[in-house]
């Protein structure tokens, strides 16, 4: 049995492939909740990061950006998931493009 060392290069990694799927998601699918989950994703993405980088750093101010970035984000959440399900609710198969029509 080989025992293998985390370092802070595999959580840097897993962020950067946890951000490239959410940008892919983005840029490939067009229903609009999916890619709402998919830059969430890259916003957990950045997090990892962040935390990664402040522990190595021997720094908390990393950590504490993050908390300020998840409250914003759980706002977010619940404002951008409630505008995103009532509109699929009337027009259930309606895309991003179908969105951007909505402009008022």
């Amino acid at each position: 049995m080989i025992a293998v060392a985390v370092t802070s290069t595999w959580y840097l990694v897993l962020a950067a492939v946890l951000f490239g799927i959410g940008l892919a998601g983005v840029m490939i699918r067009r229903n609009p909740l999916i890619m709402f989950m998919c830059i969430e994703l890259m916003l957990n993405a950045v997090n990892l990061s962040f935390v990664t980088l402040a522990n190595h750093l021997g720094d908390i101010g990393g950590q504490t950006t993050v908390l300020f970035v998840m409250v914003v984000a759980a706002a977010e959440v619940v404002v951008g998931l409630g505008i995103i399900v009532a509109i699929l609710r009337r027009r259930p198969g309606a895309t991003a493009d179908d969105l951007s029509e909505l402009k008022g």
